[in-house]
């Protein structure tokens, strides 16, 4: 009974490899070994983006852009926010926070490789007067939540522009 067990074990581990199975979070193997990150000053993505590069991959991320094979450029990262209702004496229930990002994928003459999409994340906020200040935290966390969303997504876009050349 036990040798049935570990042989399922051992199939179904077999099974979810080679069906390209991955852990979310799992960065994709990036086609350059060495990258440039540039990102619109103030914003926070560009680090998010270094950090998750140089973690998850084999890709080194060069100070220079001359040392780089390719650059990764953050045209821009834009949070929003809108009202989604409102309660019967007009005061507000609930925001929607979106998050839109825009990269593109440059060679080191500044060629656009492969367009890259806008990536747009929302999130609903639930929000209640009495608790302003909890919401304002909590509406950061979900913008930083988003920002980490987008870093991986960008990533997955460059690995599947690679794989499709």
């Amino acid at each position: 009974m036990a040798m049935l067990r570990t042989l399922l074990t051992v199939l179904f581990v077999l099974g979810l490899a080679a069906c390209g199975f991955k852990l979310r979070g799992q960065i994709p193997d990036l086609p350059f070994q060495r990258v440039y990150i540039t990102a619109p000053a103030g914003q926070t993505i560009g680090s998010d983006l270094e950090r998750a590069i140089s973690t998850h991959t084999r890709v080194q991320v060069v100070k220079k852009v001359e040392k780089s094979e390719a650059i990764i450029q953050v045209v821009h990262a834009i949070r929003e926010k809108r009202i989604l209702s409102l309660s019967e004496s007009g005061r507000v229930r609930e925001f929607e926070l979106i998050y839109r990002v825009l990269a593109r994928l440059l060679d080191t003459q500044n060629t656009e490789l492969a367009p890259l999409q806008e990536i747009r994340l929302t999130r609903i906020l639930p929000f209640l007067d009495a608790q302003e200040l909890a919401k304002a935290a909590e509406e950061e966390m979900l913008y930083k939540d988003m920002q980490k969303d987008a870093v991986q997504q960008i990533l997955r876009q460059i690995a599947a522009i690679a794989t499709s050349k």
